[in-house]
């Protein structure tokens, strides 16, 4: 039963964070731009992430970026339903998209920690 509980949990944190990615990578498609904190110490930045993709030469308003998040976040959706449906690889898939999107502040890096804790626990009660 904790087992159960544990997956649902990483579900519902994973379909949520997979799915802001490719939310926030459509809408920057459409509009030109990512959302944006409003208000507080980062107001108007975008996450630590740009720095990363600006020094191997992604421009994080480009096209290309934008396209990145929509991709990536799709792909989240998809590994998240291949764990539901007890696809043999899909829970390293998840470790490894957790990892990969812990850079995405800030909902992003504390549902993919927690992620990454349960994914750990439940590989050892099961």
């Amino acid at each position: 039963m904790a087992s159960l509980v544990i997956k649902w949990i990483i579900v519902v944190l994973s379909f949520v964070n997979a799915g802001y990615m490719a939310y926030d990578g459509t809408r920057a498609l459409v509009t030109g731009d990512y959302l944006r904190p409003s208000s507080g110490e980062y107001a108007g930045q975008l996450g630590p992430w740009t720095k990363v993709v600006t020094k191997i030469g992604i421009d994080p308003m480009s096209t290309l970026m934008k396209s990145i998040f929509v991709f990536f976040g799709l792909a989240g959706i998809f590994v998240t339903v291949c764990f539901v449906l007890n696809i043999s690889w899909s829970w390293k898939a998840m470790l490894v998209f957790n990892i990969c999107s812990s850079w995405n502040l800030f909902f992003g890096t504390a549902s993919s920690v927690v992620q990454i804790i349960l994914l750990v626990i439940l590989k050892f009660i099961s």
